[in-house]
């Protein structure tokens, strides 16, 4: 609905809590322009996480003009329990009855006008989905807008009726604004309340010295929270007349929830949808039909052939075909992938580089355009189509209320490693960016566990982490001849969730140990992605993406090219003299570090390139293929090593890894999965570590952090490369890991004991 007034692309998903801080827009069909706030989601105005504060003191204190209070008509007396609220502030409000063309569809029906009547507010039917009733919407607003209203409560037949009135008057006669809202949030007994009136807090102590209730005691909260349900079902659920179901059995959204949320299969089917995903996205061949019937490659149909300079090589209309099959159907994302890389941006960046290579430019002006700004940039942009194709399913997946379900199921897993389901949603929007998923982690109410999840976060690779990814995955294959990259790419994907688990039940058993918050979570219906808002979204997505290549990544290519032509006493070098680069010396100082990784001392004199090009993915981590084609293109274009017809700014960068396997022939693949493995799980790029050091606040928890990162990522990369090179040497890291288990339960026993005698 904000997307569709104001025109924005503020990511939207099917589940609560996608929106943590308050959004900004304009409305420009009224009289005057509007200016619309997008508040987080809540259920009520008691405030447990930082989200929730944000959008209560928002309608607090910042004193709109009018609040369009947006209800879910399918399930209508849960949520008006947030409407009797807000109408206890002295502010408008509009009810906007959302979801109603699922209401119309169930065959149930609501009386508006009957329901205006009893709140004594507008409420006006909409579809946020359809855009139906929007202009209606704004127009009762605008008007709601240009009067006054005082707050009214339900709670006035109430037992406590005559305390609220008192408490009232006690913060009118201090010209405290919402006076009635604070009264009984104040007499509630609510924190916030509490801190700001305590000059009032005597009446409501003094009258809780002589209430009885059999009931409730005096949990005034819960009389409250009671007084309001039975309000609700009293005056305003016969507004509402539903068909009888009984005739008709459960509904497509259960008979859908009894299979992909079941306890023993709901795990196994959400895998299956993630390695669908990922076939769909990088596969060379679809289904695996190549492979089942071993399908002949374009290379075996003369028809296909043409001569050039002697040689046989496709023609141009097969490199159309090539597109689509080669030995095998390319997936959708390889099918877009491969037009746009060897029919867009390799036309594109080849016709530039022959503009610039016969410009008559002096060769380091050459060298620096060619080989340092396009050969960059090119590799990171190549890299858009399967970035935005994997962004798309993710998109299809919240939207269609799929990635709640998952949060439900995994509740129970993550529950046993110290964490709530709630946990997963922010975990699972890492899978786009690591910065918004820090954020939404203010959902979560406990502080140690949001510190957790913000650390592990990382571990659910990014878009910007799928080019090192794809690119060394696809490298491997074409360089070793074994594996599909689809696979490895999954099962990489998987590593990293399987290590954010470990992590968190090592820091929940340690370090961070807490209660497990309990995880209530309202399962959204099912329903079709809505077309519009999946293309802003990647549209937004690809913006981005492109003004990130054209600017800090363009920056680092060049600042990588310099350092690799000027030595240290800044004298320029020919590409054939890199290795005595700054670059080059830094780099090999710092080498021997990452030897327990494979990718350090055994690699001899380029292998520092692994090195540059992991370090240069802290700033961001598209840079990291980026440096690998900058780098791949210097070291060819100085006669050190033969790419042998190799396209280093083509097929997604896979190449100028290739290119750098063959300048380092002691790399294995062991040291290339450790590799995959150190970029995907180290600290995150320079907009991640902020946006954790702003939401940890605590500067010490926030050092930890860094800390954390850095281990865990050397930790599993030394691992895996270990193990893949000497498989015995899995014997020790199981004995390592027996041992550190074994530590933390005595540790944890000793303490508990400890704990016992001191109680």
């Amino acid at each position: 609905m904000f997307n569709s007034l104001t025109g924005s692309t503020a990511h939207v998903g099917n589940w609560p809590g996608v929106t943590v801080d308050k959004r900004d827009g304009v409305y420009k069909k009224c009289a005057e322009p509007i200016s619309i706030v997008d508040l987080p989601g809540i259920y009520s105005l008691s405030p447990y996480t930082p989200e929730e504060v944000i959008a209560r003191n928002y309608l607090s204190d910042e004193k709109p003009d009018c609040v369009i209070n947006i209800v879910d008509a399918t399930n209508l007396e849960r949520n008006l329990y947030l409407t009797t609220q807000i109408l206890e502030m002295d502010v408008p409000m509009v009810i906007a009855l959302n979801m109603m063309d699922a209401v119309e569809k169930n065959g149930d029906k609501i009386d508006a006008n009957e329901l205006e009547k009893r709140l004594g507010i507008p409420v006006v039917k909409i579809s946020a989905l359809r855009e139906q009733g929007l202009t209606e919407l704004m127009d009762k607003a605008y008007n709601e807008s240009k009067k006054r209203r005082c707050g009214v409560t339900v709670l006035q037949d109430s037992e406590i009726a005559h305390l609220i009135e008192d408490v009232k008057t006690a913060l009118s006669g201090e010209n405290v604004a919402n006076p009635l809202f604070h009264a009984v949030k104040l007499v509630e007994n609510d924190e916030l309340e509490v801190e700001a009136h305590k000059e009032v807090l005597g009446v409501v102590n003094a009258f809780k010295a002589t209430f009885n209730d059999k009931i409730f005691g005096n949990d005034f909260e819960a009389l409250i929270a009671d007084g309001r349900y039975k309000y609700i079902s009293r005056h305003f659920a016969p507004v509402l007349t539903r068909k009888d179901r009984a005739k008709f059995g459960m509904t497509k959204s259960d008979k859908a929830d009894k299979v992909l949320t079941h306890k023993i299969w709901g795990i196994p089917i959400f895998l299956l949808i993630l390695f669908a995903i990922f076939h769909l996205t990088f596969s060379e061949d679809f289904l695996f039909l190549g492979a089942i019937f071993n399908l002949p490659s374009l290379e075996d149909f003369p028809k296909f052939l043409v001569e050039v300079d002697g040689e046989m090589t496709l023609g141009y209309g097969a490199r159309w075909l090539q597109c689509i099959y080669d030995g095998g159907v390319m997936s959708p994302g390889v099918i877009i992938n491969n037009i746009w890389n060897n029919m867009i941006v390799g036309e594109l960046f080849g016709w530039i580089r022959g503009l610039v290579e016969e410009s008559g430019m002096q060769p380091w002006a050459i060298g620096l355009i060619n080989d340092g700004m396009i050969e960059g940039v090119g590799a990171v942009l190549s890299f858009l189509p399967p970035i935005l194709v994997l962004f798309m399913f993710f998109s299809i997946l919240e939207d269609s209320g799929y990635m709640a379900r998952i949060a439900f199921i995994l509740d129970r897993m993550f529950r046993r490693f110290g964490l709530s389901g709630r946990a997963f949603m922010p975990m699972i929007m890492g899978f786009g960016c690591s910065v918004p998923a820090m954020i939404n982690t203010r959902t979560l109410a406990d502080e140690k566990e949001r510190t957790a999840t913000i650390r592990v976060i990382p571990f659910f690779s990014c878009g910007a982490k799928l080019p090192i990814l794809t690119a060394v995955a696809g490298a491997m294959v074409g360089a070793f001849g074994v594996g599909n990259a689809d696979i490895i790419t999954f099962a990489m994907y998987v590593l990293g969730i399987a290590a954010a688990i470990l992590s968190v039940l090592l820091m929940r058993s340690t370090s961070l140990k807490g209660e497990t918050p309990p995880f209530i979570m309202e399962l959204p219906a099912y329903h079709a992605p809505q077309f519009k808002n999946l293309m802003l979204h990647l549209w937004d997505k690809t913006k981005h993406f492109v003004k990130k290549a054209f600017t800090i990544i363009l920056a680092s290519t060049i600042v990588i090219w310099v350092l690799t032509h000027f030595s240290f006493g800044w004298q320029y070098l020919d590409d054939e003299f890199i290795n005595e680069s700054i670059l080059a010396n830094v780099a090999m100082l710092v080498q021997p570090v990452f030897t327990p990784l494979g990718f350090g001392s055994q690699l001899g004199e380029f292998g520092w390139v692994f090195v540059v090009a992991a370090i240069s993915g802290l700033i961001a981590k598209e840079n990291v293929i980026g440096t690998f084609a900058t780098l791949a293109s210097c070291l060819a274009a100085g006669g050190h090593i033969d790419i042998n017809g190799l396209d280093i700014m083509a097929e997604n960068g896979i190449d100028a890894v290739r290119a750098m396997i063959m300048a380092n022939p002691a790399i294995t693949g062991a040291a290339l999965v450790a590799f995959i493995a150190f970029n995907m799980t180290t600290i995150p790029c320079f907009a991640a570590v902020g946006t954790a050091k702003a939401e940890l606040q605590n500067k010490k928890r926030f050092n930890y952090t860094l800390l954390f990162w850095a281990a865990a990522s050397y930790v599993i990369g030394a691992t895996i490369y270990t193990v893949g090179a000497w498989w015995w040497t899995c014997f020790i890291w199981a004995v390592i890991a027996a041992g550190t288990v074994t530590f933390i339960v005595l540790r944890n026993k000793k303490l508990a004991k400890k704990e016992s005698l001191t109680l």
